[in-house]
């Protein structure tokens, strides 16, 4: 004969094999239960019910019992309907995850308490599965960088953390050289290497292609991330067999140091930015705050220089460049200005370096060479022709990178109504030697319109003797550096008069930057150079003052 649990099961039903299992496990009325001590309620009633459950367990029911029973309590003294918590049952791999709902019933006038219970360990199970597959590495084992976070608060409790972020060389060229499969065994290899290096507490992450992180407590001293550092690079340090080749593959490491309470994230990115500096000074660097705040503001400043740009708030200002000999003016070279919307000034040297590094550079040229020639073209009309100076452009070497430069010129030119001897063009000896084919085609071509080209700061870089005589240089720029307090410097004589030597035997003309007195300016037109630039002569001027010094 059925008992009451097994026609309330059946009423409900109840069905073994299914995973939601609704049980009348109170056959009393809800006064008597208030009067029962919470989780002390007659188990007996419970037995049959979670046998049909698959609860034959009395200690597992038993748990079950006392974790609803002050909860039944609690739904009877007062006003809610029903109540809903989780339950677990078993250990291990065998563990299931139910969630159980304790109800009101009424019965024939009386109060009834209905326990079902879902089982959710399927759902559970998965969930876990697919959060373990999306925080790990498939290639390493490694936690990646999503599940390199989240021990974070256990492995730092308490104390300081760092973070180390290691950054390996070369590694792109084994896998355009070697192939994919040599580049996973590496990163494999890699792993290992650095697994070893660590201590049984330190975690060890794949955070990004070619990127490992770190994480680990410091006990006393922060030196001991630094030693950890230079562990791990002896471990690399060792050259990786690879198919037939035995490959040295260096690394840049970075160390950003928190507290608990840190976000692990946030160091991550500042032990990333330290790696930077890394590559750069070859030593393992630690992040710097105020070099953050610095990079911090060449941010803030590409977006306001990117917005200067876009609304045309930039301008140019217009330096004269003299006949040594006899002061007059042949050419104006146009510099940029940028003043901001709070009225700052800006000057070059600050931000063409994060135009450069931005790629800001090539719409700035664009912009900067078109202004000069509208300019230029303004100062005919008013001369009623040919104004008889020309006007110099510097071009980056980004920009002749990145831009097509040649129909940019001839647009430029074309929408004026000048000629091409009109305009000259100024380069930097890093121009050259950055792609020296696709330049020296650029130049070739420039030079074909009649534009005169001039190698700007000449001896501060890269100086090819081989470039200079092979490209269509016209003129020759001594740098400041050189010409500056060069009659108290023997050297800077010595200096000068060498350069100033071989451009005249390559055929060239010389300008020298920097011109600020007129006993410099003599020794220089003695010593054979042609041109000056500087403030012996003008300061750079507005465009209309520039226009009057010419007039006047």
């Amino acid at each position: 004969m059925a008992t009451a649990s097994d026609q309330i099961a059946a009423a409900i039903g109840l069905s073994r094999s299914g995973e939601e299992h609704g049980l009348d496990l109170f056959p009393v009325p809800s006064a008597e239960l208030r009067r029962t001590p919470a989780g002390r309620v007659v188990v007996k009633q419970f037995n049959a019910a979670f046998r049909l459950a698959g609860l034959a367990d009395p200690d597992e029911h038993a748990a079950l019992v006392t974790a609803a029973g002050s909860r039944m309590a609690t739904l009877f003294a007062g006003q809610q309907q029903r109540l809903d918590f989780d339950w677990t049952q078993g250990e291990g791999v065998e563990r299931r995850y139910y969630r159980v709902t304790i109800a009101r019933a009424s019965v024939r006038t009386r109060d009834r308490c209905v326990l079902s219970l879902l089982d959710q360990t399927a759902r559970v199970n998965a969930e876990r599965s697919l959060r373990r597959e999306m925080t790990t590495d498939s290639l390493t084992g490694l936690p990646n960088r999503e599940g390199f976070s989240e021990p974070k608060a256990g492995a730092a409790e308490g104390g300081r953390c760092a973070v180390l972020v290691i950054d390996l060389a070369r590694f792109g060229r084994v896998n355009a050289c070697l192939g994919g499969l040599a580049g996973d065994e590496l990163l494999i290899t890699v792993a290992r290497r650095i697994k070893g290096a660590l201590r049984a507490r330190d975690m060890l992450a794949r955070i990004g292609g070619n990127e490992f992180g770190i994480l680990l407590t410091i006990d006393e001293d922060p030196g001991e991330a630094m030693m950890l550092g230079e562990r791990v690079r002896r471990a690399l340090a060792s050259p990786f067999r690879l198919t037939d080749f035995e490959i040295g593959v260096e690394c840049a490491i970075g160390i950003a140091f928190g507290d608990e309470e840190d976000e692990l994230e946030e160091l991550l990115r500042q032990a990333q930015f330290a790696t930077k500096r890394a590559k750069a000074t070859g030593r393992i660097e630690a992040y710097q705050n105020h070099v953050f705040t610095i990079a911090r503001a060449r941010f803030g400043m590409e977006t306001a220089l990117r917005r200067a740009i876009e609304d045309e708030r930039l301008r140019l200002a217009y330096q004269p460049i003299c006949d040594l000999t006899t002061g007059a003016i042949t050419s104006f070279e146009a510099l940029a200005r940028w003043r901001d919307e709070d009225g700052r000034d800006h000057p070059p040297t600050d931000f063409i370096p994060v135009a450069e590094e931005s790629g800001l550079i090539v719409p700035l040229g664009r912009w900067a060479m078109d202004e000069a020639a509208r300019t230029l073209a303004r100062w005919d009309r008013v001369a009623g022709g040919d104004c008889g100076v020309r006007v110099a452009v510097n071009l980056s070497a980004i920009q002749l990178q990145r831009d097509a430069v040649v129909p940019l010129v001839e647009r430029t030119l074309a929408a004026h109504g000048l000629s091409g001897d009109r305009l000259t063009l100024e380069l930097t000896e890093s121009a050259l030697v950055s792609d020296p084919d696709h330049i020296a085609g650029v130049m070739h071509a420039l030079r074909d319109m009649g534009a005169r080209l001039a190698m700007d700061d000449f001896g501060t870089g890269y100086s090819n003797l081989a470039y200079l005589q092979q490209l269509p240089i016209d003129v020759l720029k001594i740098d400041r550096s050189f010409v500056t307090h060069m009659l108290a410097d023997r050297d800077k004589v010595a200096i000068v008069r060498a350069i100033l030597g071989l451009a005249h035997a390559l055929g060239m003309a010389t300008t020298a930057e920097g011109v600020e007195t007129v006993e410099l300016s003599q020794t220089l037109a003695a010593l054979g150079c042609v041109y000056g630039q500087g403030y012996l002569y003008a300061r750079p001027l507005e465009a209309d003052a520039a226009l009057a010094m010419l007039r006047g």
